[in-house]
């Protein structure tokens, strides 16, 4: 990681002040630097043209528009997709216009992600749920292109994720149509994978559910050093569980 404020305050203070000049100028760039969120030469280059920063609320949407243009051209399924994340956000009107807005912003493709990104590193949860949003938008036009899976990973770089986690995240959403199927795509074998019935409570399903969804993680098999195949298996197993899981929570009707 590349801290330009500190290096160019160094420098300076050096010239005009020798080695205490040097140290002088390294803390105040270093100040600058994390209060900037500057963390590369970019970063800089981007604040020094003019680059608005991208306000916490809008940075979904910038992320969003940028995936749903990164192929060429905006689909009807991207922007449908969009809606679906404002509706589930429960944005009012003034903030519908923003998202909007910011999604228009994204397809632009004008502005360095990396500092925005950056700044969410320490919030876990806020990262992984804007992660899955865009995996969800990448296949929302039933198929996830390179440019889109490279874009997502980087992006889940920035976030401080590894690629397995990224990949791990978009459970579900990455394949070719957008949505792993359960085996034979049927109820009764969504029940069995689950290791439940149609009679069980919507609580031992879910409890069902997470305790396999936390024994096939792939997170852990990759934390363990799992030879790349494992976890690829672990990747896909989680994938079954999670499509066999919407299946059932679809029939039973809860969340």
């Amino acid at each position: 990681m590349l801290w330009p404020a500190t290096l160019i305050g160094a420098t300076a203070g050096f010239a005009l002040a020798s080695i205490p000049g040097a140290m002088l100028g390294g803390l105040l760039g270093q100040v600058l630097d994390r209060r900037l969120k500057l963390d590369s030469w970019s970063a800089l280059w981007a604040r020094l043209r003019g680059r608005s920063e991208i306000a916490s609320g809008d940075l979904l949407f910038v992320l969003l528009g940028r995936l749903a243009k990164s192929d060429g051209r905006v689909q009807a399924a991207h922007i449908q997709q969009a809606r679906s994340e404002m509706k589930r956000l429960g944005l009012d009107e003034s903030r519908t216009r923003r998202a909007i807005a910011a999604f228009n912003r994204g397809k632009a493709g004008r502005d360095n992600l990396q500092p925005a990104l950056a700044g969410l590193r320490e919030e876990r949860l806020s990262a992984e749920r804007l992660l899955r949003s865009c995996w969800q938008m990448a296949a929302a036009d039933g198929r996830i292109g390179e440019v889109e899976r490279e874009l997502i990973l980087q992006w889940g770089q920035w976030l401080g994720f590894k690629p397995a986690q990224v990949q791990a995240l978009g459970a579900g959403y990455d394949t070719p149509q957008g949505l792993a199927p359960a085996r034979g795509n049927s109820y009764s074998e969504a029940l069995k994978l689950l290791g439940v019935t149609a009679d069980c409570e919507p609580a031992t399903i879910k409890r069902a559910y997470r305790r396999l969804l936390s024994k096939h993680h792939p997170d852990k098999l990759a934390g363990s050093g799992a030879s790349p195949t494992a976890v690829r298996a672990a990747t896909e197993r989680t994938r079954e569980l999670q499509s066999a899981y919407n299946l059932i929570r679809e029939r039973h009707g809860f969340r």
